[in-house]
């Protein structure tokens, strides 16, 4: 591996924001934590519809949160949180539904979309270019300045974290849409095919800021 960046030490800190391209790169969290994350910056507010498509590497087999938006009055704008040892997605929007059945094994990179519209209010995952049922969240839009977290899950707007729901591993290729991407587009990005990059987070332009010990290093060749 070439040169691996650390933004801190022992000690809990939180870095500038940051533009960069992350082609080719992963976040790492490398350890169990109340306080490691990265914050996606945006300055939209409103989002009548959501995409968001990451992937992830875990050898977890407890709940973990892997992207998780909070606005000052929905705690649980937009989740995805997983329980791989019952093999379930949850995809909140206030209140979200259970997506059952769902296999995403430990020590696999998996590409995961997650899609929500307020005018029909179902949300859908697609996990490794396989659709999965479409289910009812809620028809109200998510507003109010949102905090887009990775690897942690907010129990309160910007906060709250509990270790026992933190990430460990490692996730790349976050983009994040406000529309829903039609099943082409979603199956183009499965298959590291050319889609159009995220108009909300755009992994080839992140804004982003990192606290405490999450490192950003060259994406593995099996990824």
């Amino acid at each position: 591996m070439e040169k691996l960046f650390l933004f801190t030490a022992l000690m809990i800190s939180t870095c500038c924001a940051v533009t960069q391209d992350l082609s080719g790169k992963v976040f790492v969290f490398p350890k169990e934590t109340n306080t490691d994350h990265v914050k996606l910056l945006t300055t939209r507010s409103t989002f009548y519809n959501v995409t968001v498509c990451l992937r992830f590497l875990t050898d977890l087999n407890r709940d973990y949160s892997l992207f998780s938006m909070s606005t000052p009055t929905v705690e649980n704008a937009f989740l995805i949180y997983g329980e791989p040892a019952n093999h379930v997605f949850h995809v909140n929007s206030g209140s979200g539904p259970t997506f059952h059945a769902v296999p995403f094994p430990q020590n696999t990179w998996h590409s995961l979309c997650s899609t929500w519209g307020h005018g029909s209010g179902v949300a859908q995952i697609w996990l490794n270019g396989k659709p999965y049922v479409k289910k009812f969240v809620t028809n109200q839009p998510i507003s109010g300045k949102p905090i887009s977290i990775l690897g942690q899950e907010q129990d309160s707007y910007g906060g709250r974290f509990d270790t026992a729901q933190s990430f460990v591993g490692m996730i790349s290729d976050v983009h994040m849409w406000d529309q829903v991407l039609t099943p082409t587009e979603i199956k183009s990005y499965m298959n590291h095919k050319h889609v159009t990059p995220g108009n909300v987070f755009n992994w080839r332009s992140l804004q982003y800021e990192i606290t405490g010990q999450v490192l950003v290093d060259d994406a593995p060749d099996d990824m």
